[in-house]
């Protein structure tokens, strides 16, 4: 019994010993210390204070400017949807991606202006509005990378605009997007002379496609693939 007292006071004496160091540490560093937490605390409280204050109105003004241009987009009206009409106080996708950048609508306002872009031919503009866009949706992000694939084979870089259409069929394997992008793919090597890549591609449109549209005259295209591979 003694022995335990004795285990249990010795405990006693470590905590308390412990303690007072913690204390010595505090008074000695309490300066220091007390700068830490209040950075800490400015930060966590600054933190929630810009996102209600500045970044959800932000996102709620952009929102309503992009609104307005996408019913320009819908009616076909590229260029006004890109460049906004200032007459009815309209902003256009170009400017709402420049000054709401870091918004979701901003970011939206990155893919609609590459495919105004790609619609009005200018192919440099696409390339770097759709570069400036990002998502995790499983449908939007491959019909984004292959935009940027078009805006690429149309400004000359074939290799490249391949590459892309590739990365975009295999980003999700759904019978909408990837065979279309697989035979954007093929066409491109095809272009490129690159026939082994291009049956390559048509190739799984035939075999893991067999529902998509791409896949009723995908027999011709492998045999002219074929044929010009053979023929090297």
């Amino acid at each position: 019994m003694t022995e335990q007292k004795n285990d249990n006071l010795d405990l006693d004496a470590a905590l308390a010993n412990t303690t007072h160091k913690v204390e010595d540490f505090y008074q000695k560093n309490k300066k220091n210390i007390n700068i830490i937490l209040i950075t800490i605390i400015a930060v966590v409280g600054g933190y929630i204070g810009v996102k209600k204050f500045y970044f959800e109105p932000l996102e709620f003004e952009a929102q309503n400017e992009i609104f307005k241009a996408q019913q320009l987009f819908e009616k076909d009206s590229f260029a006004l949807a890109l460049k906004g009409d200032e007459k009815k106080g309209i902003k256009g996708f170009e400017a709402i991606a420049d000054e709401y950048g870091s918004t979701k609508a901003g970011n939206l306002a990155h893919y609609y202006a590459g495919i105004c872009n790609l619609r009005t031919g200018n192919f440099a503009a696409a390339i770097e509005m759709l570069e400036g866009f990002s998502t995790n949706n499983d449908l939007v992000g491959p019909l984004a990378t292959g935009l940027l694939g078009d805006a690429y084979v149309e400004s000359g870089d074939i290799e490249k605009g391949a590459g892309l259409y590739m990365k975009a069929a295999r980003m999700n394997k759904n019978k909408l997007t990837a065979p279309v992008f697989y035979k954007k793919a093929g066409i491109a090597y095809e272009e490129l002379k690159n026939y082994d890549d291009a049956l390559s591609a048509y190739t799984v449109i035939k075999n893991d496609y067999p529902e998509a549209q791409e896949n009723s005259d995908i027999e011709k295209y492998i045999a002219r693939v074929t044929s010009l591979k053979e023929g090297k």
